[in-house]
This record gives C-alpha cells, structure tokens and sequence, in this order.
C-alpha cells in the first residue's frame, strides 16, 4: 500500500497548484489525519459536513480569543501612561473578539440564525442587480483609465483589487475619508479569519486597525440614523424581523466590517482566477464574446475551475462517521472546497475549464446555513468585469507568455493567505481585433 501524500498548504509547489495534491489525496486518502486535524477532498463528504449544523463554524472565535488573551492590562505597572496604553490595548483586544464572536461566517445556531433573519432582508438579488449599473461604471472607470494610459492594464492591481472596495464603499455611501482607508483596513482586518497566522505583534496591530474602522462606522451609523438614505447602512438600519429584532449599533458596524473582510479579497481573487482561465483558454475567451449571454456560465465555472476560497474549518460536536471514517467531538476538520469542485465523481472532466458544462453543484461558495451571504454580490462583479473585458472591440492578452506556463505558477500569487487562492499581478495588454 503506498503512502499518503504529504498534505502542506505552506509549501510553495502547493501555493502554486494545489490541484495535483488534491487530485492524489481523493484518489488515496480522501479522509486524512493530518497536521492535528482530518483533511477532506471529496466532494460529498466536503458537502456531507457543511449542510450538518452539528459541525460547529465557530472555531475560529476560539483562536481570535486565545491570540488576543495575552493583550492584557499589566496591573503590575506603576506608570499611568503605561496603564492608560495597556487598557487600550485590551479593550482593542475585547472588540476583536467580539467581532470574531459576532460574525455571521462564524457563528452558529440560534444566533446565527438570528442575524441572518435579519441581513437576508436586505442582501437580496433585488438589491443587487440595483447595484449592477454602479458596478459596470466603477468596472468601465477603472478599466479605460489603465488602457488609456498606454495601452496595457494589470487586471488585479487596476481593477480586480480596488472594484469591491469601491462597490461596497458605494453601496455603505461612506465618506470620503473613510473610503480612503478601508482597503487598507481590510487587509489588516483579514488575519482574523486566520489567526493562526498572526504573530503576537500583529494581535495588538489587527485590535488597533478594528477600533479605528469601528469608531470611523459608528460615526456613518449616527449620521445614518440622524437622516436615512437609500444605502446599504441605512436599510441595515431600519432591518426588523416579525417580532422587532434589530442589530445593535455594535452590530451593524461589524456586519459592515466583515463585509469588507469576507467579500474584497475572495472577490479579487475569483475575478483574478476567471481572467487567467480565460487568458490560458483562448478560445473560450472568443466563444464568450460571440455569446455575452454565458458570462454567468463563465463565472460559475471560474469559481468551480479555480475556486477562490479554497480551505475553510469546522469543529466536530458529536461524533460522526464520515466516509467510514470515524470522527469524533472536539476534532478539527478541514474541507477543501478546491479540491471538492473538481471531484471527478460530480464533475465530468474535472481539470477542464468548460463555460458550457451543465453541473452547477460547486461549492465555491459553501453550502447550507453558512452559504456566503456576499454570492450574489461577488457573482455581479465578476459578470461585469468579465462581460466588460470579452466585450471590447479588442481582445486582451497576457503581457507574458503562458504557453509553457498552463498553470501560471510563474505569475506572482498572494502569500499572505493559505485559505484564498489569488494573484497579485496578472499583466494584460491590447492584442488587436477579436
């Protein structure tokens, strides 16, 4: 019997393409005990543990709580100053918690529940394609004013990148002093859905970065509250369910938070990885400006060909079996959703990128209760971008050559995630008529 591959999301080969390892690991070992926790790639048992509420998503909560336990006041200091810093310091840390604590991706049943009885009636498909108008002139700005300036564009750092920052700073009509800061602000606030990645100076740094974006949101909130308008804070706002309920003010600021947090960089990501795939796909690229009508097919398959979200935790609280493989409470589990989305046992010729293939059962954007609230929104921008890109006069191309290259392991990939899968870079320029 041959061994288990080695399952290492740290490694650079894997940074690079994970989809060999998965393709080996669900062919070998598709339930894995590794790294202190159980791997899965299959698609079934990936789906089996998101629609199973008993699976806790509240992990997470627990380690933002454990990293930020240390931020503590020292009650040994006798200078003022000192202790003045260091409740600081621990209020920050308290607030981070909470936000943890609070966040729809994290929390479970009943108040999970509760939160999302009450953001589902506002974050509709109506809402969104009211949306649609605003995103293509945001998509069409920033897409002409890179190609005028000499002809080429960087479609992450030009336009897949600053997009959702601009739509969401729109759709929250934020000030313009904020509007400036929250890029910033949400790729500080982003370790929190990865703690385990922050050393403990960047625990006090993340705390200090959610005071200041909470404290920028609560003065929108007043302001909102004081006279109401047709955003996104204001419909939160105004939110009640059957019987009353409403969000905190504390609430609302951190749903608005974690909509940055959650929704900029798997968005990026997604459009990143669509234009790539179309980039080394040539004629798809060609099939889908003759037909504008697949550009939601596209994005459907960009999410299941190269899924932006790869990796996501839950918690076992009972114990289960789960493809003959007993798990028990307390034990940690890692579904890849990347690996998932090209199981062979769902997906007819999983490795190809097929705009026309008729499977719609990814699972880019998890599945069940925690399905992603932001879908909807992340699925419009991508549409219009790449609506936008395939419907010029001009096609694109890659500014460097991919044909020995059909992974792209050559172009430059963020690092500072293990769980979202992106470029940083990805240079396009005008190669001439369609």
């Amino acid at each position: 019997m041959s061994a288990a591959p080695r399952f290492n999301p740290f490694s650079a080969a894997f940074r690079a393409d994970p989809y060999p390892v998965y393709r080996e690991l669900r062919r070998t070992s598709p339930v894995l005990r590794t790294m202190g926790m159980w791997v899965l790639t299959r698609h079934a048992d990936v789906r089996a543990v998101l629609h199973d509420r008993t699976f806790s998503a509240g992990l997470i909560p627990r380690l933002v709580s454990r990293a930020a336990g240390g931020d503590t006041p020292d009650s040994g200091s006798a200078d003022s100053t000192d202790r003045s810093d260091s409740t600081d310091r621990s209020g920050n840390a308290a607030r981070m918690v909470r936000l943890a604590h609070t966040s729809l991706v994290f929390t479970d049943n009943p108040q999970h529940a509760r939160l999302r009885a009450l953001v589902n009636r506002v974050f509709t498909a109506a809402e969104v394609s009211r949306l649609r108008p605003r995103i293509a002139a945001i998509a069409r700005g920033l897409v002409d004013r890179s190609l005028s300036a000499g002809g080429g564009l960087d479609a992450v750092t030009d336009l897949a990148a600053p997009l959702p920052v601009a739509v969401l700073s729109d759709w929250m009509a934020l000030p313009g002093d904020v509007r400036a800061e929250v890029g910033r602000w949400t790729h500080d606030i982003r370790f929190l859905l990865e703690p385990g990645l922050m050393a403990p100076a960047e625990v006090a740094r993340v705390g200090e970065v959610v005071a200041t974006f909470a404290g920028a949101l609560a003065g929108v909130i007043a302001a909102r509250r004081a006279q109401p308008g047709d955003d996104l804070v204001s419909r939160l706002l105004a939110a009640r369910t059957g019987g009353g309920d409403r969000l905190s003010d504390e609430e609302l600021g951190f749903l608005c938070i974690m909509c940055f947090v959650a929704g900029v960089e798997t968005t990026t990501a997604l459009i990143g990885n669509g234009l790539l795939a179309l980039l080394h796909h040539p004629d798809t690229a060609a099939l889908l400006h003759r037909r504008p009508e697949l550009v939601g097919a596209a994005v459907e398959e960009a999410l299941r060909y190269d899924s932006p979200l790869q990796l996501t935790k839950r918690l076992a609280t009972r114990d289960v079996d789960l493809g003959g493989t007993p798990i028990r409470a307390g034990e940690q589990v890692l579904l890849c959703l990347g690996a998932a989305n090209r199981d062979p046992a769902v997906f007819d010729r999983p490795d190809s990128f097929d705009i026309t293939r008729p499977e719609r059962a990814h699972l880019a954007f998890g599945h069940g209760m925690h399905g992603c609230l932001g879908g909807l929104l992340a699925r419009a921008q991508a549409e219009v971008v790449l609506g936008c890109l395939t419907g010029r006069a001009e096609r694109l191309a890659p500014a460097v050559d991919l044909r020995d290259d059909p992974g792209g392991r050559g172009l430059s990939r963020q690092e500072h995630s293990l769980i979202v899968r992106g470029l940083t870079s990805l240079p396009v320029v005008l190669a001439g008529a369609w």
